[in-house]
């Protein structure tokens, strides 16, 4: 199974970006693909997932309004479109499979890929 996240950088507040999530077709097909973030001294939390269909999405109360994912599976990848951004959302972004939603911390998931780092300026 491999997770291949990109798509970070630096961003102004109020800023967008768009995480890839490109993962193995098998791993794609059958499972929920999620992100989680990470901020330096705090545990690794849950932010988005998406099922494996795509019809259903689940979402943080912290990002709901502002991120969006996505899944187009012909192309194997998952996305987070991220909007009006905030420095809190600074953090590594991390791609997972097999994840248990609205958990916190590195056993939420079976499969993790490397993380994206993601920086919101004030």
């Amino acid at each position: 199974v491999q997770l291949q996240a990109s798509g970070g950088g630096l961003v102004q507040t109020g800023g967008s970006l768009r995480l890839s999530c490109a993962a193995s077709r098998r791993t794609l097909s059958s499972v929920p693909i999620g992100w989680f973030r990470q901020a330096p001294g705090k545990e690794r939390a849950f932010v988005a997932a998406i099922s494996w269909t795509g019809g259903s999405t689940y979402y943080a109360d912290s990002v709901k309004g502002r991120f969006s994912i996505s899944r187009d599976n012909a192309k194997n990848t998952v996305y987070l479109q991220m909007n009006s951004l905030k420095p809190e959302d600074t953090a590594v972004y991390y791609c997972a499979a097999e994840i248990r939603t609205y958990c916190s911390g590195t056993y939420c998931a079976k499969y993790w890929g490397q993380g994206t780092q993601v920086t919101v300026s004030s």
